[in-house]
C-alpha cells in the first residue's frame, strides 16, 4: 500500500501541488466577489508573490519563513496603493482595470531582465514549498473565512453583494471593506504564486496574464461563491479535470470548455449553492 501512495504522488506530485495552490487563488476570487466586485487582478498579485519569493530566494537566500510572508506582503501593498482609484470603478470597469495592471507588470518583468530574466523567467528556484504546508495553508485559510462569513462582517460582505447601496444606507463602510477584500485577495494570490514558484522551480512572465486571470475566475464561476469551499470544489474540478481526460488529447479542452459553458448557464450559482447559515 506505501509503495503504491509513493508511485501515486510521484506520478502525480504536480496535480497535488496545483490543486492545493488553485484552491488558494480560487479563495482569492471569492474574497472579491463576496463583497460584489469583479476584479481580474488575481493573476497580477500571483506574479508579484511568485516573483518576489523567487528573487529573495534566489537572490538573497533567503529562509522561506520570511520569503513566504514577503511575499503576501508586497502584492498587499499593491493593492493597498491601487485600491482608492481601481475601486471607484465597478464591474466591467473594475476588471479592465485590473487585467490593465497585469499587463504592466508582465512588460515590467520582460524588460528587467537582469533582475526577473526576461522573457525566459527564473529557473532553479528551491523546492520548498511541500504539500503539507500547501495544504495547511488552504485549509487555515477556508477556516478563517468560514468564520468570517458566519460573523457580522460577513452579513456586511453578503448585504454589499445583493445591494451596496442599500448596505451603505443600513451602515456598512463599503470603501473600507471592497478595499479590505481586494487587500486580503491580494495576499492570497500572492501566497500562491510563491508556493507555486517554490514547487515547480520555474516561473516566466507569461504565467500571469490574461489567460490566467480568466482561469482563476472561472473556479468561482464554476463552483459558486455560497460559501468558501464552493470556489475551492471549483478548483479542484478544473485542475483535475484536462488529467483526467487526457485520453481524450486535443479535444479535452473542448470539453474542460463545455462544462464550464453548461455550469454557468445551468447552474448560475455553481455546482454548490449552498449559502452558510450566519450566527446571530
Amino acid at each position: 500500500m506505501a509503495e503504491w501512495l509513493d508511485d501515486f504522488f510521484f506520478t502525480y506530485e504536480t496535480l497535488i501541488h496545483g490543486i492545493g495552490v488553485h484552491g488558494l487563488l480560487a479563495l482569492s476570487m471569492y474574497c472579491v466577489m463576496a463583497v460584489g466586485q469583479l476584479s481580474l487582478g488575481q493573476a497580477a498579485f500571483m506574479g508579484l508573490g511568485a516573483y518576489t519569493g523567487a528573487l529573495l530566494t534566489l537572490k538573497l537566500g533567503l529562509p522561506f519563513y520570511v520569503v513566504l510572508p514577503a511575499s503576501a506582503f508586497v502584492p498587499a501593498l499593491i493593492a493597498l496603493l491601487i485600491g482608492g482609484p481601481t475601486l471607484r470603478l465597478s464591474g466591467v470597469y473594475l476588471a479592465i482595470s485590473t487585467v490593465g495592471l497585469g499587463e504592466v507588470l508582465r512588460v515590467i518583468y520582460i524588460n528587467f531582465e537582469s533582475l526577473t530574466g526576461g522573457a525566459l523567467g527564473l529557473s532553479g528556484i528551491p523546492m520548498k514549498a511541500s504539500v503539507g504546508l500547501i495544504y495547511a495553508l488552504l485549509l487555515i485559510a477556508l477556516i478563517m473565512f468560514w468564520a468570517v462569513g458566519r460573523s457580522r462582517i460577513g452579513r456586511a460582505m453578503e448585504a454589499m453583494r445583493e445591494d451596496e447601496t442599500a448596505a451603505g444606507v443600513m451602515g456598512v463602510n463599503v470603501p473600507v471593506y471592497k478595499l479590505g477584500a481586494l487587500i486580503v485577495s491580494a495576499m492570497l494570490a500572492g501566497i500562491a504564486g510563491c508556493l507555486a514558484a517554490h514547487s515547480s522551480s520555474f516561473i516566466g512572465p507569461n504565467e500571469y496574464g490574461f489567460e490566467t486571470a480568466v482561469t482563476i475566475l472561472s473556479f468561482a464561476l464554476l463552483g459558486g461563491i455560497g460559501t468558501p469551499l464552493a470556489p475551492v470544489l471549483g478548483a479542484l474540478v478544473l485542475t483535475a479535470l484536462p488529467e483526467v481526460l487526457r485520453p481524450l488529447a486535443d479535444f479535452r479542452l473542448v470539453i474542460n470548455g463545455m462544462i464550464i459553458v453548461v455550469a454557468i448557464l445551468f447552474l448560475p450559482r455553481g455546482v454548490l449553492p449552498l449559502r452558510l447559515r450566519r450566527s446571530a
